[in-house]
């Protein structure tokens, strides 16, 4: 009877571990954190913002992370819910809590220690303490690396106006406080606009004082950082006049790439520190 109590427990053991196995990974930064730990074959489900790598949009899509509703994440039957810092709204994730499903929040930074601390939290709440601090170990030497390259760049650091949006011509710009502020500076550059802090609608005064050399945007698809936008510039008087726009100097870098701070920020480091500091030709 034992033995056959045995057998029986083993038979549903694999079963029963999937089903502790299935992760919904909330954020693309915490979504890249998943897949650089090799862990991306655990994952059910993404939201909206998590791209990167492209297999992960095979994925089902269960909303916009800052615009959850219970049904669409309880729709792949989660067991673990790794939510990056500012997930919600509040009452959804109350919702699940109710439910039973173990939520993780994974701290949000701007910073490349709160790149390593996302990791950690990430790798713990999956189990697999070590492959965390194996590629932590991995991504602190790359960044630093990349900083002391930005360090040793003595030209001066160019005012760097972002723009997280152009809808109509009304534009909305990265004050301080923020990803876009936080890569950067890191990168070797200086915010065009400290007036305020968080993303704010820019009228064409404030965008005149804040003069900026370099204006900085989110790619589209299948485009590089280096400078791309002119018809941007052409579209709106007020960015055509200021010094990157009597330039032409418009950055385009992958929204994920240059504000996730997830694995690839070495590489977005150095990505953006190029493209504000070309080499002469």
């Amino acid at each position: 009877m034992r033995t056959l109590v045995c057998a029986t427990v083993l038979a549903l053991l694999p079963g029963w571990l999937a089903a502790q196995d299935r992760v919904l990974s909330i954020g693309g930064g915490v979504t890249e954190v998943v897949a650089a730990l090799g862990e991306a074959g655990r994952l059910v489900g993404r939201d909206t913002t998590s791209t990167y790598p492209a297999t992960i949009t095979a994925l089902p899509d269960v909303g916009y992370m800052r615009a959850l509703s219970p049904e669409g994440v309880l729709s792949v039957a989660p067991d673990l819910i790794l939510l990056t810092e500012g997930a919600g709204p509040p009452e959804t994730l109350e919702t699940l809590r109710e439910t039973g499903v173990t939520l993780v929040p994974v701290p949000e930074g701007h910073s490349p220690e709160a790149v390593l601390d996302k990791i950690r939290t990430v790798a713990a709440a999956l189990g697999v303490a070590d492959k965390g601090a194996a590629l932590a170990d991995r991504l602190d030497a790359e960044m630093t690396a990349a900083l002391a390259q930005v360090a040793q760049d003595s030209r001066p650091k160019p005012r760097v106006l972002f723009v997280l949006s152009n809808s109509g011509g009304r534009l909305t710009g990265a004050g301080t406080g923020t990803s876009a502020a936080a890569m950067i500076a890191l990168a070797g550059g200086q915010n065009a606009l400290t007036g305020f802090a968080g993303y704010k609608a820019l009228g064409d005064e404030a965008i005149a004082a804040a003069a900026p050399e370099v204006i900085l945007m989110m790619a589209r698809t299948g485009e590089d950082a280096g400078d791309h936008g002119a018809a941007d510039l052409a579209s709106h008087p007020a960015l055509a006049a200021t010094p990157a726009g009597q330039a032409g100097r418009v950055v385009r870098m992958d929204g994920m790439l240059l504000l996730g701070f997830g694995p690839r920020t070495p590489e977005a480091i150095t990505a953006l520190h190029a493209a504000l500091h070309p080499k002469a030709p």
